[in-house]
Order: structure tokens, then sequence, then C-alpha cells
């Protein structure tokens, strides 16, 4: 990577260890139990990424010392006062949850991790990419290569591979069980990949297949139209419903957007109106059959299970909902979401993870991360031109729609890749009149 502009080593190094993570993210889960499982120290091993990313705040600290205009970028633009007001309540209801013990010092502590990580990543790698521009051309590779061995490897998890192949690299009760199934019947298997289980993998799936959609358009590419369908398969085999929907939802957005005519779209409009219709009654038809019901509802007329997982995301809504309207002002970082299993009293398991910063920071940390999400889509939408920001507008769409049914940002293959790319977009082609 050239870079023209001041401190071009340390810039370079920088985006090199933003390069590594992203392209490794996606195989964190299995690297992490496979090492753990010969070195032991598993919690220590998950963390790789955030060491990391404090190497790459300090690098980003010391871009701010030595150049006066990017600390005056990060000081004008509406979207980084929005991150910081983020970030200051977080801090103030984490120290009040911490001294009133409404929540642990571990649990606010991967809470913080969990819930602001992302975020930090995204301006380390706004403030990088303005040093290093090429890493707008680089992105490609980053995520094609990785998404070829997780898409072959799930594959092969469900067509060739015992079904509990993973416990034979440390895959266990303990680390991450070895296999999914739909309504605990050992016949339905979910595959996951690399990925953490078949939820983390569909919402991956939505992101990278979004930016390889819009390249197999507009590169007339026949082998990324290839890995495109196998991606899609892929994802079906997770049967993972809220990733099915989120990844119909963004090619909906790329589609609208790359129809050449309103011609076209109101063709496409009549054939996606014709799609559900005939979906609609299929479903019908195939109502009462229990390998559909297993498949869309993840339970059947003869299951034997007394809670089904319909149930269990229904009850865990209705009750964030009441939290939220109970305590406007939230609990505190990490007494809701997988940070709330840290503490000593009963977890809080919203699965939906607007919901989530509502438990935890109450409406004011809710309305400031919609507020970011929205001036972050504004950014992307207004360069949509491009392929990389088409591409993650779009998937925001079907992230956001999955995270209203999951803690699909907790994740940390999604997190570091959707926000790390989105730093990218947005910087890549920055001009003086854009107000994010």
């Amino acid at each position: 990577m050239r870079v023209k502009r001041p401190d071009a080593k340390v810039a370079a190094l920088l985006a090199a260890v933003v390069a590594v993570i992203i392209v490794l993210v996606p195989f964190h889960a299995f690297l992490t139990v496979w090492l753990a499982g010969i070195f032991g120290h598993y919690v220590l091993l998950r963390l790789w990424k955030e060491i990391l990313l404090f190497f790459l705040a300090c690098g980003g600290v010391y871009l701010l010392y030595k150049d006066p205009k990017l600390r005056w970028k990060l000081i004008s633009y509406k979207l980084h006062w929005f991150l910081l007001a983020y970030l200051v309540v977080h801090l103030i209801w984490g120290i009040v949850a911490l001294l009133t013990h409404a929540v642990t010092a571990e649990a606010l502590g991967y809470a913080f991790i969990v819930n602001l990580r992302f975020l930090a990543f995204f301006l380390v790698v706004s403030a990088i990419a303005g040093y290093v521009p090429s890493m707008a051309k680089h992105w490609p590779k980053w995520v094609i290569w990785p998404l070829v061995v997780v898409i072959v490897f799930g594959l092969l998890q469900y067509f060739v591979l015992p079904y509990d192949f993973l416990s034979h690299v440390g895959y266990n009760e303990n680390t991450i069980f070895p296999y999914e199934t739909i309504n605990h019947n050992i016949h339905h298997l979910r595959i996951m990949s690399t990925l953490r289980g078949a939820n983390p993998l569909g919402a991956y799936l939505v992101v990278v297949l979004s930016l390889v959609g819009v390249m197999a358009w507009k590169r007339k590419s026949v082998w990324l139209s290839v890995l495109l369908a196998a991606g899609l398969l892929a994802l079906f085999l997770s049967f993972s419903r809220g990733a099915w929907i989120g990844m119909i939802l963004s090619f909906l957005v790329i589609g609208w957007n790359l129809l050449p005519s309103a011609r076209a779209r109101r063709y496409a409009v009549s054939g996606v109106l014709v799609f559900a219709l005939i979906g609609g009654l299929v479903a019908a038809a195939l109502w009462h059959n229990t390998t559909f019901q297993d498949t869309v509802f993840h339970t059947n007329s003869h299951s034997t299970v007394k809670v089904s997982s319909n149930q269990g995301h229904e009850s865990a809504l209705k009750n964030g909902v009441m939290d939220l309207l109970r305590q406007p002002f939230g609990r505190g970082p990490g007494t809701a979401g997988p940070a709330s299993v840290y503490n000593d009293h009963s977890a809080r398991i919203a699965e939906n993870y607007f919901i989530q910063i509502g438990q935890e920071a109450g409406w004011i940390g809710l309305l400031l991360f919609v507020a970011i999400n929205v001036v972050v889509a504004r950014a992307l939408w207004r360069r949509r031109e491009q392929t990389l920001a088409l591409g993650l507008v779009a998937s925001l769409v079907g992230i956001s729609f999955i995270n209203l049914l999951s803690h699909a940002w907790a994740d940390d293959t999604l997190a570091y890749i959707w926000w790390g790319l989105a730093g990218i977009a947005i910087t890549s082609e920055l001009g003086a009149k854009d107000e994010i």
C-alpha cells in the first residue's frame, strides 16, 4: 500500500492490522476454540481482536496528535459527536450501575467491549483509510477469500462431515457446542461453518453476499455468480429465518438501485409480488407438513419440546419491552444482553439488540444508537455508486431486521467486518461538503 501523507509507515502498519482483523475474524470462533484446546487460555484467546484494536486505537491517537486536519474532522462531524455522547452515556450509566451493585465488574467490562468495540473500530478505520486510500481497492480480497473458505467448510459440514466433527477440534459445552439442530432433532442439522453458530453465520452471509451480489452484477462475473449461489445455499442450510428475510431485504435495496430504469423497477416489483403470492400458496399447501414446519417455524405439531424457540422469542421480547417502559433510563451496561450472564442474578436476554441497548442505556442510549445508524446509513447512501457503499447500506437494512430478532451486533465477526468496511467506504471519498 502506498501512502503519500505524513507518517506513512505508521498508517500503512495500521492498515495492515485492519486487514488482518477483517480477514481472520470469520474464523475467530474456530481458531480460538482450536487453539484453546492446545494451549488453554480460551478467554484470553477470544480477546485477540480487542488487543489489536487497542493497538489500532493507540496508532489513531498518534495520527491525531500529528495531524491537525484529522483532529478537526474528529470534532466537526456530527457523527463523531453522537459517538462521543453514546460513549459518555455508557461510562456514566456503567459507573452508577457498578456503584449500586446492579452489575458485576465482569459483566460491565464485557458490556463495554461488546457494545463499544465495533464503533471504536469504525472510528479508527475511518481515520486510517484517510491516510491509506488504497484500502478502498483491497477490501474485495479481504472479504471474498475468507468467504470461500466459510462456504466450502459449511457445505462440507452438511453434506460430507460427521455432524459432531467440530467436537474433534475442541468444541464442547464449555466453549461452543459442536452442532446445532432444528427443534432438537439430530436429523435436521443447521450449519454454522467457522462461526459461533447458525444465526451468526446467517448474519455474516447477509453482509458478504450483499457485497458479492453487487460485484457480480457490475462485473458480470461468472465465478462471482457461482460464489453467490453457493453462499445462498449455505445461507439456506443455516436455517436462520431472520437471515433469510434480511437477505431478501438487502437484495431488494440492491436491485432497486441497480435496475436501469423505472420500467425495470416496476417489472421487478411485479415479479416480487408474484413470487410472494406463489410462496404464500405453497406455504398454505404445506402448512401441516412436519418438514415444512421444522424448516420455517423450527417446531412442528408433533414436537415434545415444552417451549419452542418462537415462544421463547415472544416471551423475551415482551419482557424487554416492559423493562423499557418501567425503566426509561435503563439499568446500566451489562445488566442486559449477553453480558448479563456474568451477573449474580438472572440474565436478561431480550433477543432484540435495540431493546437490549434500551434496557442498558435507557431511551437516551437507544436514540443515540439509532441516530448513529441513521447518519452512517445516510453517508453510505450518498456514496451508493460505490460497490462497497451500496452493499453495506443494503446489508444494514437486513442486519437491522436481524437485530430485531437477536443480538447480532454482539457477534464478533459481524460487528468487525461491517463497521470496519463502513469506515473504509465513508472515508474513501470524503468530501469537504459532507456532514457526517
